[in-house]
């Protein structure tokens, strides 16, 4: 266990019931709650590339389906979200037990004004994580360095 600096000043907690508050609030492997939200739901991780013809982007999302995405493209601003319901139903003469389970999110990524061709963007979804192929337009592209002679 580390000793972390409080709001007060002090090294320890003022009240002991603090710090046992802040240990069972967290995620046992997850302490620094790296992929959550202000809301404390999951947000998959996304790696973003770019080379010279495109942008990619992959999401992290096991177990999803690819009809489970929604992406849309407004402006410049790139949305990913996902929804996804499951239910349970197991009937016994004793007894009825219902399971069931919601995930959603929603990431978005602002691209660069004027630099993305709309029409061409690709998304294929496979082993859990989703792939998106962002051209660039050719205005965008990095063109060859032009030599300028002095006269």
């Amino acid at each position: 266990m580390s000793i972390v600096k409080r709001n007060n000043g002090s090294l320890l907690p003022a009240n002991p019931r603090t710090l046992f508050d802040d240990f069972f609030s967290r995620e046992l492997f997850n302490w620094g709650n790296n992929n959550f939200s202000s809301t404390l739901t999951t947000l998959p991780s996304v790696n973003i590339r770019e080379n010279t013809e495109n942008f990619e982007v992959e999401l992290a999302a096991p177990g999803m389906e690819k009809q489970d995405f929604e992406i849309t493209l407004e402006g410049n601003l790139l949305t990913i979200s996902s929804s996804r319901k499951n239910q349970k139903e197991e009937k016994d003469e004793n007894y009825i037990r219902r399971e069931f389970s919601y995930q959603s999110f929603r990431r978005s990524i602002e691209l660069a004004e004027n630099v993305v061709d709309e029409e061409h963007i690709e998304a294929k979804y496979e082993n859990g994580v989703l792939k998106l192929t962002i051209p660039k337009s050719e205005k965008a592209k990095k063109q060859a360095p032009r030599l300028i002679e002095v006269q």
